[in-house]
């Protein structure tokens, strides 16, 4: 037997000898005792009469974008109630209330002010309450807001963020927002100044397909916008590659002159979404350098670039991207 197994078997008997002890077990019945005893007094205590204070949230509901509240807005009421322990367990944990609601709808629109009643306040506290609890009092004790009507501008929505599609996709056309522009409200010296709202950041990684999001807008101190978030569509295809041979073209070249270019053709290599893989044709690019460049150009290398490409295509490279050039100018019969 090893000395590991021999100290495991001490410690095992040690503690078997203490467990026996007449001491340990006056301990035990103690400890039950005690335990029990707070038991019953608990159980007596919640027959007891106790208050506590509850809170119930406040909604707001169709309340126009185009007002603000002049008024600090209550967004709870403070309720103070009795009842016994046991009951009060119930409004303390896990119980959820139903919100007091104001609804601006049913209001005039022209009285410039919101009002809860007291009565409406402890009505809706009341139906929530269980028939023995009492109700001491609640604070505010009644909700009278006063509002003013803000200017209104039209604002145009940008996308702020960034688009990385996937492996072998791009984005094949601008993004769609809707609605474009929105409605703001706010005092008409802060209108004055706005120009745009953008949406929240928002980064999109690995995409492979056309997407929409609804993005909300970034909120501003002192601007309500309506609608408050948009419809954001991004066109993602996946994109290959096509490779065309397009004619280098010299433009206003004297009568008596005569360009040799080398080459005269050059490879144009672009990136185009699959599906209008086969409606790419050389007619839709062109290159061309005005004759007077040429003439003012010394070292008979002229670099080239696209002149024209349809606006779909993307990520052209030229190859070569340079061309020679010599200028022949006809002699005459005189």
């Amino acid at each position: 037997m090893s000395r590991l197994e021999q100290s495991l078997k001490s410690v095992r008997r040690k503690i078997k000898a203490f467990l026996y002890r007449q001491r340990w077990k006056e301990a035990l019945i103690f400890f039950s005792f005690l335990l029990l005893s707070f038991g019953f007094w608990y159980l007596q205590s919640l027959q007891q009469e106790y208050e506590i204070e509850i809170s119930i949230p406040v909604r707001y509901k169709n309340v126009p974008p185009d007002i603000t509240f002049t008024d600090t807005v209550p967004h709870k009421i403070i309720a103070r109630v009795r009842d016994k322990g046991s009951v009060l367990l119930n409004y303390t944990f896990g119980r959820t209330f139903t919100p007091i609601e104001a609804n601006m709808k049913s209001m005039p629109k022209d009285k410039g002010v919101v009002t809860i009643e007291r009565k409406n306040i402890e009505s809706d506290i009341y139906k929530q309450l269980l028939t023995t609890t009492t109700l001491i009092g609640f604070d505010p004790a009644h909700i009278h807001l006063n509002y003013s009507k803000q200017a209104e501008k039209e604002i145009p929505v940008r996308f702020d963020g960034n688009i990385s599609p996937a492996a072998g996709f791009q984005q094949s056309g601008d993004l769609l927002i809707s609605p474009s522009v929105v409605q703001a409200y706010a005092a008409d010296v802060v209108l004055d100044t706005l120009k745009e709202v953008k949406t929240v950041f928002t980064h999109i990684s690995k995409a492979d397909k056309t997407m929409t999001r609804i993005i909300s807008l970034q909120k501003t101190e002192g601007i309500v916008y309506n609608p408050e978030s948009v419809s954001i569509t991004i066109p993602i295809e996946e994109f290959t590659d096509k490779t065309l041979d397009i004619p280098v073209i010299v433009s206003n070249i004297p009568d008596d002159y005569t360009v040799r270019l080398f080459p005269a053709t050059v490879k144009v290599t672009c990136s185009v979404p699959l599906s209008r893989f086969k409606d790419l044709s050389e007619e839709q690019f062109f290159i061309q350098i005005p004759y007077i460049e040429l003439e003012q150009n010394i070292t008979g290398v002229m670099p080239i670039e696209l002149t024209e490409k349809p606006d779909w295509v993307q990520s052209t490279t030229i190859t070569p991207n340079k061309i020679e050039f010599i200028l022949e100018q006809f002699r005459s019969n005189d």
